[in-house]
């Protein structure tokens, strides 16, 4: 395999380019499918999306408000999302209509076609066909341009509804004059507290017809001012035949102030104008990278790919720099710009690393605004939303995106307080970081998706031993050098799997194709090759690499069936690769390791011509803002960022015969097929032989922690426990804490030993002197002989340890993923406990949890009932549930009934299920939960 890539600073071309790219961008691609994009009007990374809303349920599919499946319009919004797993934005919709005007949804909304949809970058068209009214939309950074025109006489009405999709904390409208009004949306969904300010023009004069509102007093359409928690207003105008009415929306983070300034950016009322002007700004953007491919659709995929990859983040300060910060304050942007919607988890992977060649400057930016963020909200961004931390998905990827820019020698952001803000967000003590810095690894007990947040933890912490060996920060390049080898203690050896730890030992049994809440929208297969940051240490741990590529041979090869919970995002599947979720992306590319570069090319290019079309389907799973986009385009290039953070690139054959990069600062670089240079020979390109050894791997290695092994955490008379060494040659070392024995001296382990009390045992591992970090167990002994005998059938994703687990005295919080709860859904739940005798009652009680967002909801009721032999029982008492079904917040009830004492042996609880999820629920037609942890005789 032969062929030129060369990074190196070949030519200086002139800003002109001879083709116009953007002729090449279907935006309905990723419509369809589970794509989640969406075919309106933006800029590149620009605040405003003018885009047409086909959904209003905030269903899966629904995330980006439009769905190529559907065939109704509620109106056009200017905010949305590109690809994400959960619905947010769509705020400021107005909807044209005629005739009386309806503030209801279902009576504005109007049925379209996709054979008068238009699209293109930067503009999108339709007919509505209810009234017969032509839709034209296209945009400026920061405002949104309408043009309507009606087909027939009569009233024409604009509806503007501010409860449009999300929850509407506040609304307000202000009128200016008649053709003006300004309009505040203050909303939560994903966003808890989101701003968005509002000043539409309209290019005729307008009169209120008609207003919905819930405030105090009712409201009137001669009104100035209306605000509520439910606002809906229509603006009428008689019209002939033909007539146009144009609007122009412009948007702001920070207040009505910002929005009026925020208007500047569109003078007058040209529309073919300001479309051309966004064409022209979409070219010069998508002509950074320029391919040469005879196959038109083949060129359509690759810059609608590279489009996506800039729909977002998106600019989120006015035009004078104001911006709403993390403190909900506003603040003023000095030699940077300020942007929001960072989807971390997904784009370090792929989107930044591209970034880092196209976007230098908009990485500084990026960066730029981590650090703020950092100063203003305490930590690094993860999934940051509209200047609001979602907290969705894992890890602190902000750091990847840093060290990659830092080692890459792209300037404008303070390294020293880009590492500051990277250490601060490693050293605290939330999500799991607790348990990682005291013992190497986080377990299920400690936190929920345990394998995948010590892994990416791992890695993230190798991009910060980068910051700190490029600022000569010696003992803080060595602490988080040191903490990135943390994979090697959910590495089993034995099996060749990353796997779950429970109280210190391996989570059994084990299945590598289950999907459960142990990962990350994964499974173990999915997760066991992710050590970017060292992959020769994890070759080497699984014997070398042949043995290396046999396993991902075996990977590829494999039945594509997943066990456990079904997750909507594992799609693109080649055996357990699925290349429709980002934690398989740089798998492909991991033959490159071996010196088996044709095995990597063959399966990048199945993907690359498998997994992406020219389709409203077209995209094998979610864009994540870029994400997916971002892999075609490295991919069709032929490079891939594998160890973000690490300055050179793994390569393939390029997917054309030539592309240019041009740069920000007037050069360029040229790929070339067919120029018969080695690509281990280029510039800037990883030597799978040579580099790694000493770049992408750690020269610090740890020992790894041992493993317990024991039947249960609870015994009821004593119980045998024993302590493995992750190798064999290893020592351990372990002590017995308990009520007899608080020795805390150290002794090396013979051999399995009994305990007889509720006790911790502690031990930590020796190799060649190096001892590894001291983990421990607890044991509890039952305080009584009870037995329970389960009616009903659990969920086997969420089972407690088995039936004991529900009167083992071990209580779940509220963290029920960790899997301290027993969960049943589609049924009531139903159990019998033995008492082994007939005893003295005076008191049940049951615990029941509910997330109404993961389905899981409280029981109708709770009966108790008593019996003298399991065969007739008596209701003694019934509880009924006041929980209101609707609060997201997770919630913990102990049903408990006091009842006249009685001698009795059996206890029966029965809990009845919600039954299917009621409309306003985002999983309408499903079956509720019910979750229960512990039952409690007194």
């Amino acid at each position: 395999m032969k062929f030129s890539l060369s990074l190196a600073f070949l030519f200086t071309f002139p800003a002109m380019f001879a083709q116009q790219p953007s002729q090449f961008v279907n935006p309905l691609i990723g419509t369809g499918g589970h794509g989640h994009t969406f075919p309106g009007a933006t800029l590149p990374f620009g605040m405003v999306q003018l885009s047409p809303d086909t959904r209003i349920d905030g269903s899966w599919d629904g995330c980006s408000g439009y769905h190529y499946s559907d065939n109704v319009i509620y109106g056009f919004s200017h905010t949305h999302l590109n690809g994400t797993g959960v619905s947010d934005f769509g705020d400021i919709m107005l909807m044209p209509t005629m005739g009386e005007p309806s503030l209801v949804n279902t009576a504005y909304s109007s049925a379209f076609s996709h054979n008068t949809e238009k699209t293109s970058a930067g503009f999108y068209a339709v007919k509505l066909e209810k009234d017969n009214i032509d839709v034209a939309l296209t945009t400026t950074n920061r405002v949104g341009l309408h043009q309507y025109t009606f087909n027939k006489d009569g009233q024409a009405n604009i509806i503007l509804d501010l409860n449009h999709r999300d929850k509407l904390l506040m609304g307000e409208v202000r009128v200016i004059n008649k053709k003006t009004i300004e309009v505040l949306r203050r909303s939560e969904v994903w966003a808890r507290d989101q701003y968005v300010y509002a000043r539409i023009e309209f290019s005729k004069p307008m009169k209120i017809t008609k207003v919905n509102n819930n405030a105090f007093a009712p409201a009137k359409t001669t009104d100035k001012f209306f605000a509520g928690s439910l606002l809906a207003l229509s603006f009428s105008k008689e019209v002939k035949k033909g007539d146009k009415i144009l609007i122009k929306v412009s948007i702001s983070p920070t207040g009505y102030e910002g929005a009026e300034k925020n208007m500047s950016e569109l003078k007058g009322w040209d529309f073919e104008k300001t479309k051309k002007s966004a064409e022209t700004t979409w070219n010069k953007e998508l002509s950074k990278i320029e391919v040469t491919s005879g196959d038109k659709n083949k060129k359509t995929i690759f810059y609608t790919a590279l489009y996506h990859t800039m729909v977002q983040p998106n600019i989120a300060q006015d035009v004078d720099g104001k911006y709403r910060g993390r403190d909900n304050e506003i603040h003023t942007a000095v030699g940077f710009d300020y942007y929001s919607v960072f989807s971390l988890w997904d784009t370090f992977r792929a989107a930044h690393p591209l970034y880092t060649l196209i976007e230098k400057k908009r990485t500084a930016d990026f960066i730029n605004t981590f650090i703020k963020q950092y100063e203003q909200g305490g930590r690094l961004p993860v999934w940051e939303l509209a200047s609001n931390e979602t907290d969705c998905m894992i890890g602190y990827h902000s750091v990847s995106v840093i060290a990659d820019a830092m080692v890459k020698g792209i300037s404008g952001f303070d390294y020293e307080k880009a590492f500051e803000a990277a250490k601060h967000s490693a050293m605290l003590n939330h999500l799991g970081l607790d348990a990682y810095k005291k013992n190497g690894f986080i377990a299920i007990d400690d936190e929920h998706e345990s394998v995948s947040k010590t892994l990416e933890y791992a890695y993230d912490d190798w991009c910060i031993a980068q910051m700190a060996l490029i600022l000569n920060k010696p003992k803080d390049y060595s602490y988080f050098e040191k903490r990135s080898q943390n994979w090697k203690n959910i590495f089993d050896n034995k099996t060749g799997f990353m796997r779950p730890k429970k109280n210190g030992g391996w989570e059994t049994p084990f299945d590598p194709r289950e999907v459960s809440n142990n990962f990350t929208e994964g499974n173990s297969w999915q997760y066991s090759f992710f050590v970017p940051q060292n992959i020769w240490g994890i070759i080497r741990a699984y014997g070398g690499a042949d043995k290396f590529e046999a396993k991902l041979d075996e990977m590829f090869a494999a039945p594509s069936a997943t066990t456990g919970r079904e997750q909507v995002d594992i799609t693109g599947l080649i055996g357990q690769y699925a290349h429709g979720n980002e934690p398989s992306h740089h798998m492909a590319y991991l033959y490159n390791y071996v010196g088996k570069p044709e095995k990597t090319a063959k399966k990048v290019d199945f993907i690359l011509n498998n997994f992406y079309k020219n389709a409203p389907d077209g995209l094998i799973g979610n864009e994540d803002c870029g994400q997916m986009s971002a892999w075609y385009v490295l991919s069709s290039m032929g490079i891939y960022a594998v160890s973000p953070g690490y300055p050179k690139w793994s390569v393939t054959e390029p997917n054309f015969e030539i592309i240019k990069v041009n740069f920000e600062d007037g050069t360029s670089a040229s790929i070339s097929k067919h120029l018969g240079i080695s690509y281990m020979e280029t510039f800037g390109i990883l030597d799978a032989k040579r580099d790694l050894g000493k770049g992408a791997a750690s020269v610090i290695n740890i020992t790894p922690v041992p493993v317990f092994n024991a039947k249960a955490k609870t015994f009821s008379d004593k119980m045998q426990v024993g302590i493995n060494a992750n190798d064999g040659e290893d020592k351990v070392f372990y002590n017995i804490q308990n009520a007899k024995t608080n020795n805390s001296a150290f002794k090396p382990f013979i051999g399995p030993f009994d305990i007889e009390e509720s006790s911790t045992v502690s031990a930590y591992t020796i190799r060649k002197g190096v001892s590894s970090d001291t983990i421990s167990a607890q044991y509890f002994k039952k305080p009584n002989n009870y037995t329970v005998n389960i009616i009903s059938k659990y969920n086997s994703q969420y089972n407690a340890g088995g039936p004991d687990g529900l009167i083992d005295r071990v209580f779940g919080n509220e963290n029920w993923r960790k899997g301290d709860w027993q969960g049943y859904q589609s049924q009531d739940f139903e159990a019998v406990i033995d008492l082994q005798g007939k005893r003295r009652v005076s008191e049940v009680s049951a615990n029941f949890l509910q997330d109404s967002r993961s389905w899981i909801l409280m029981p109708v009721k709770v009966d108790f009932y008593t019996s003298d032999d399991n065969i007739n029982f008596t209701l003694v008492k019934t509880i009924d549930n006041t929980l209101d079904p609707k609060i997201s917040e997770t919630k913990i009830i102990d049903f408990k009934s006091a009842i006249a004492p009685a001698i009795t042996r059996y206890i029966k609880v029965k809990a009845y299920n919600y039954g299917p999820l009621p409309e306003w629920h985002q999983g309408y037609g499903g079956d509720a939960f019910i979750f229960v942890d512990e039952i409690t005789v007194k």
